[in-house]
């Protein structure tokens, strides 16, 4: 297949980082078809920044509050009509990319969902909840559109009568390529989910920490077929059932220190 066509004045593809030099280059190439590509950095201490500006990107490093409101702050930046989002660890495929350019060109619906292929330490995930079309996020969509403001689980706003469509081209996910990876976003994300959902009423209990874990596990390993994953697979709904445990003792903690 050739190549899709360079400088798509309709595309501006808006990267969110933070210590990405290990992935920025590659992401920055795979949407060079973009009219423009703007990479929203937030803190980063390694070499993110320059790899980007030397990659061709224009780099902003606003305030970080959420992931969802710095991708924000580069949206409001755009000079284009569309906007695809990728994270650092994503690439466009060719194929995307092509689908994408012939789509905007034709389409009256206001975002697409685009399917992703997740590969973790190296390998493509096919079952368990991470292969096969499972995850879906809406990464194409009109410029005025927004991110809410959520520190996990964010997404785009989508206005009642919006029309949605999907394409057939997936994104590459490059998940973790070490463990450590996935332990230092572990921490981070069990913290913000736990005062996320406190701040809205939630709270914990020690029943939460012994039932959901392992019914977690459960679902991701035997339900959805983690299993044919082989060893990948195990430790991906062993790290799942890890995950939800520190979700819900940070908010049980939560709960018993500013509730009682």
């Amino acid at each position: 297949m050739s190549p899709p066509s360079r400088g798509s004045p309709g595309v501006t593809a808006v990267i969110a980082a933070h210590d990405e030099s290990a992935n920025i280059e590659a992401c920055i190439a795979s949407v060079e078809w973009a009219g423009e590509v703007i990479v929203v950095e937030n803190d980063s201490l390694d070499d993110t920044v320059a790899l980007a500006k030397a990659a061709g990107a224009t780099v902003i490093s606003p305030p970080f509050t959420t992931i969802g409101l710095a991708r924000n702050q580069g949206i409001v930046r755009a000079k284009t009509p569309w906007i695809l989002v990728l994270d650092a660890d994503e690439r466009c495929t060719p194929e995307l990319a092509q689908e994408i350019q012939a789509t905007i060109r034709q389409t009256e619906h206001t975002a697409f969902r685009i399917p992703r292929r997740n590969f973790f330490l190296g390998k493509e995930i096919h079952h368990g909840g991470w292969g096969g079309g499972n995850a879906k996020p809406i990464r194409l969509f009109r410029r005025d559109m927004r991110y809410n403001g959520n520190k996990v689980h964010e997404h785009i706003d989508v206005q009642e009568g919006a029309q949605l469509g999907e394409l057939k081209k997936s994104l590459i996910h490059y998940t973790y390529t070490s463990l450590d990876q996935y332990f230092e976003k572990f921490v981070r994300y069990s913290r913000w989910w736990a005062e996320q959902n406190y701040a809205r009423g939630r709270r914990g209990t020690a029943a939460a920490i012994f039932v959901r874990p392992p019914a977690r596990f459960v679902r991701m390993y035997l339900l959805r077929g983690g299993f044919r994953d082989g060893a990948r697979g195990l430790v991906l709904a062993s790290l799942a059932a890890a995950s939800v445990i520190a979700k819900y003792a940070r908010l049980w903690e939560r709960s018993i220190r500013h509730d009682s």
